[in-house]
């Protein structure tokens, strides 16, 4: 697709040139004239002769970005009203929790929470107090920052980037997203800066402005290093990787790209010894933006639900189902009574697209989903024994149980493969609370397949290559079948005491 604005740049870039090369000539005629002169007043005729725009111009810099969008980034300062106990388990620097890293939690457990209390449970009144960023989204007040930032605050309180203070009050919180909505009262004409609506690209400059160590004002600059990060915070990871440096205190703060606009929201860093290595998380500003609107309008984030088990299609799934790419999202498991289950969905489908928008793994389903409405329909693309369909689902409301146990499997482990499995079975029907379907793992040798691909005493195997077992011969026979026809991998479905779930086993 061709820039509308391509042409004129070209003619300015001409016209440039032409400048350009008549410097140059100007400066090689002065080098033949030069002569005794020396080289000094070489220098001199050669500026000189350079036109005034170039000769003032300087060195690039950020320096009319910064003071375009400076005035909109805040100062975040909060207030904690806790009782707390003494006595909690020791934690160490490595054994802090990573959710507490970089809140105004971690300095509390620093303090106090660390060793037991040889009284046996002494409950303290603490007052904690926090600092982190953010930034102004409209003129009326309303503001954006990180959930930790402000999550059990008792009074909120921002400081312009004039000095002035203000008194906030939370409007909302996600916690899956870890956004914040604050609203400062009382005036109209703060300013502010909008939300990028363009995808940012790996490469592109970006401007992080935020508090670190609550020192103010700061701003660092850098590139984009990576798009669609994972560090397991949810599942809804989805982050943005800068190298802009980003330091405790920059939390909820924005980064910008060069028009001025937020690309993201600064809300995680990768750091051993505490400061900024280079490597931190944004929060992408369409996540933003979805987030934000909820909080305005309802105070609280509704997500949609399918209601699925799904795990990501490794190399070895992806051949055992001919598939030719490992992608999308394998089910495991459609829940009792959910959309999903009411629409048909089986154990075994491969969900690749929906509404026509690839998935490329389990975590992008569930980010997919989540960024529709509830009772809202969506098309889901699948792959059923080979072939392709399309399962129209109506969603349902996400509760807030359900939320707080969705979750996305990990892939099992690389295998070399074989035809020993290293384990022992026996039915199902013969265990006491195993069921009646499959045969229950009684023994798994530590050293065979069967132990590198995570299955364990009492996993239950209710199918192997999409055939129900109910014995150990059953199972041996759906093994032996997969080998003969040729296959390296053949799918397991084992239901544990977690969940349901598919594994690739190697059969030959």
């Amino acid at each position: 697709m061709t820039d509308i604005n391509e042409q004129p740049r070209r003619k300015t870039l001409s016209a440039r040139r032409l400048k350009l090369l008549g410097s140059a000539a100007v400066i090689g005629s002065a080098m033949v004239l030069a002569g005794p002169l020396g080289y000094g007043r070489l220098v001199e005729i050669a500026v000189a002769a350079m036109p005034a725009s170039l000769n003032e111009q300087g060195p690039p810099g950020f320096a009319n970005l910064v003071a375009k969008v400076k005035p909109a980034v805040i100062s975040v300062r909060v207030r904690v009203d806790q009782n707390v106990e003494t006595n909690l388990p020791e934690l160490n620097d490595q054994g802090l929790p990573p959710f507490l890293k970089a809140t105004p939690f971690e300095k509390f457990f620093r303090q106090y929470g660390f060793g037991n209390s040889p009284q046996g449970g002494i409950r303290q009144h603490e007052i904690i107090t926090g600092v982190g960023s953010g930034f102004f989204i409209s003129a009326d007040g309303y503001a954006v920052t990180n959930n930790h930032v402000v999550d059990h605050a008792k009074s909120v309180q921002v400081i312009a980037d004039d000095g002035k203070t203000y008194t906030a009050k939370v409007i909302g919180t996600d916690q899956k997203t870890d956004l914040a909505l604050i609203k400062v009262e009382g005036k109209k004409d703060f300013a502010y800066v909008d939300l990028e609506t363009a995808t940012p690209r790996v490469g592109d400059w970006v401007v992080a402005v935020g508090n670190p160590y609550g020192l103010g004002g700061t701003v660092t600059a850098g590139i984009i290093s990576a798009e669609e990060r994972e560090i397991s915070s949810s599942p809804y990871d989805d982050y943005i990787q800068i190298d802009a440096p980003i330091n405790r205190g920059n939390s909820g703060g924005p980064t910008f790209d060069t028009s001025g606009k937020v690309i993201g929201v600064n809300t995680a860093i990768y750091s051993p010894s505490g400061g900024s290595v280079g490597i931190g998380f944004d929060i992408p500003a369409s996540t933003v933006k979805m987030v934000v609107t909820q909080l305005k309008d309802h105070g609280k984030v509704t997500r949609a639900w399918l209601g699925v088990q799904v795990q990501p299609v490794t190399s070895g799934i992806a051949q055992s189902l001919g598939m030719k790419k490992a992608e999308g999202a394998l089910v495991d498991q459609a829940e009792p009574d959910t959309p999903a289950a009411k629409a048909g969905i089986q154990p075994g489908d491969v969900i690749t697209a929906v509404n026509g928008n690839a998935i490329k793994d389990s975590r992008a389903l569930a980010r997919e989903i989540s960024t529709m409405a509830p009772e809202s329909s969506a098309k889901l693309d699948i792959l059923r024994k080979g072939e392709g369909k399309t399962i129209t689902v109506t969603l349902a409301t996400m509760q807030n149980q359900q939320q707080n146990q969705a979750k996305a499997d990990e892939p099992e482990n690389g295998s070399r493969g074989g035809p020993h499995l290293g384990l022992s079975v026996a039915p199902a029907s013969d265990v006491p609370g195993a069921g009646s379907m499959g045969v229950v793992v009684t023994a798994v040798d530590p050293d065979g397949r069967a132990a590198e691909h995570g299955l364990q005493s009492g996993d239950v195997i209710l199918d192997v290559g999409g055939k129900s077992i109910g014995t150990a011969a059953d199972l041996r026979k759906a093994l032996s079948q997969a080998r003969s026809g040729g296959k390296h991998d053949v799918l397991m479905r084992v239901k544990t005491a977690d969940n349901t779930r598919f594994i690739a086993m190697p059969v030959g």
